[in-house]
């Protein structure tokens, strides 16, 4: 965490005739947020980015430099604290310790669905602007992984960049992307090699402000964060050759500053990738479907058998995939078997409340018969 104390020291020196009292423009800080924290700064609470996250503590980063902190009682969101929230921290906490005491609405927040695949989703980082996917051209990603993460980064808020790595080890890259770009229209697509340093400077050209790295393990995500960081910060670990699967290096999220400006979120690998509400990111992911969708002669047209369907006939001419509508296909029934989940957990909760009261008012009959 020592990278943290010069990018908030020269960030507190350069804001010092400029419009950012907080001196955490660096890490993506603006206006606005500052127009947001004002009623917590009156309250005598400063703001931090959260850098990382333990049970019940995490590292956040302040103008005057890092610090650890407790998050035991956060006024927030459900769940608590993530990597790129933006909080205020209030410096004496009851034990003598900094400790967070409120979280600022998140702007953006990427989400998938919970290791125990429940109905609640799990925040992997907040306040993301560029959601990089990392693919490792050596085990040539099914597109179903790339749609899946471009809709989980759509449905975020951010905006998706889909990276191939480990280009030195393909001796041509061309169809490999073309298949990617196929995979994620109007997504940029850019391959590189973060050993060799190929590609890594188209890699940052298409990045911006917070970056979140994303992708499955072994896809060479934390050695593509060092070559963007310009040293070895993060750990990397070797692929299996039997499967081309990493060991998860990183085993928390961590926020770094990029030495161009803007700041980076490296990820543990993802095994898997539950969605969790993203309908909108479906359709944004699935743009050339939703398009074509529009011309079908009905309008609950499913795709599947449906006279005048316009779906269809661009599988039938050619023009999109089998593939890509089974793929859209089986993601919408993950994502309407997940909204139906958390429908049910809704109603079970209201019916918990309504038990609870119900129980309250009949204590408070039974106490005030006594009384009588």
């Amino acid at each position: 965490m020592s990278s943290f104390t010069s990018a908030s020291s020269s960030s507190s020196s350069d804001s010092a005739g400029s419009s950012d009292p907080s001196g955490l423009a660096a890490y993506g800080w603006d206006g606005a947020w500052e127009d947001l924290f004002s009623p917590h700064r009156a309250a005598g609470l400063v703001p931090a980015r959260v850098a990382a996250v333990d049970r019940g503590l995490c590292d956040v980063v302040t103008a005057s430099g890092p610090l650890r902190a407790a998050t035991r009682a956060v006024d927030g969101p459900d769940g608590g604290a993530c990597t790129g929230d933006w909080a205020g921290l209030r410096p004496d906490g009851p034990d003598g310790r900094a400790a967070v005491a409120v979280l600022l609405p998140r702007r953006t927040a990427i989400v998938r669905s919970s290791a125990s695949r429940d109905s609640r989703g799990q925040v992997l980082a907040a306040n993301v602007d560029t959601v990089a996917v990392a693919v490792p051209l050596t085990a040539r990603a099914a597109p179903g992984r790339i749609e899946r993460l471009v809709a989980l980064a759509f449905e975020s808020g951010a905006r998706p960049v889909v990276v191939l790595t480990k280009a030195d080890q393909v001796p041509d890259t061309a169809g490999f992307e073309a298949d990617a770009a196929a995979a994620a229209p109007g997504v940029d697509v850019v391959a590189c090699s973060a050993a060799t340093g190929e590609g890594v400077d188209a890699v940052r050209a298409v990045l911006a402000g917070t970056v979140a790295l994303v992708g499955p393990s072994g896809a060479g995500k934390s050695t593509l964060g060092n070559a963007l960081l310009g040293a070895d910060v993060l750990a990397t670990g070797e692929v299996r050759g039997s499967d081309g699967k990493g060991r998860h290096t990183t085993v928390r999220r961590e926020l770094l500053p990029l030495p161009g400006g803007g700041v980076l979120i490296d990820t543990p690998g993802l095994r898997g990738v539950g969605l969790v509400e993203a309908s909108e990111g479906l359709e944004r992911a699935f743009a050339d479907v939703e398009e074509l969708a529009a011309g079908c002669r009905f309008r609950d047209c499913a795709h599947r058998a449906e006279p005048g369907c316009a779906v269809l006939a661009a599988v039938a001419d050619g023009t999109l995939p089998a593939r890509r509508l089974d793929s859209y296909r089986r993601l919408l029934r993950e994502n309407e078997h997940a909204a139906a989940r958390t429908d049910a957990r809704l109603r079970a909760e209201q019916r918990d409340r309504s038990k609870a009261i119900t129980r309250f008012q009949r204590q408070l009959y039974r106490e005030r018969g006594r009384d009588r």
